[in-house]
């Protein structure tokens, strides 16, 4: 597999946003690196570096209004069930053509 030429470079301001979006209550860290377009595993190495004092740059402060934080913790859950449901919408349908794959089967008898 040939490896990448081009690699992304991230300041370390937008680091320490992204550790400290992922340090908000209620909300993942790889959900925060999904809309970063970033790897978890980095993120979860930006948190070492800043725990550990080689991240130069403080993280910031990230005040989110009670509305915001309720609407988001909302979109997850919303997120969750339409994931459920899609999931059994996939088991039904194999479910009904297997059944008429059983009953095309036996009506050949």
């Amino acid at each position: 597999m040939a490896r990448r030429k081009h690699y992304n470079f991230y300041t370390d301001e937008f680091k320490a946003t992204a550790v400290a979006l992922s340090k908000i209550d209620n909300i993942r860290a790889k959900d925060v690196a999904e809309a970063l377009c970033i790897h978890p595993i980095m993120l979860y190495r930006w948190r070492m570096e800043i725990r550990n004092g080689t991240l130069m740059s403080k993280p910031k402060q990230i005040n989110i209004d009670p509305k915001t934080s309720t609407e988001l913790k909302r979109l997850k859950e919303l997120e969750r069930e339409h994931n459920l449901l899609k999931e059994e919408h996939e088991l039904l349908k194999k479910a009904i053509q297997h059944s008429l794959e059983q009953k095309k089967k036996s009506s050949n008898l």
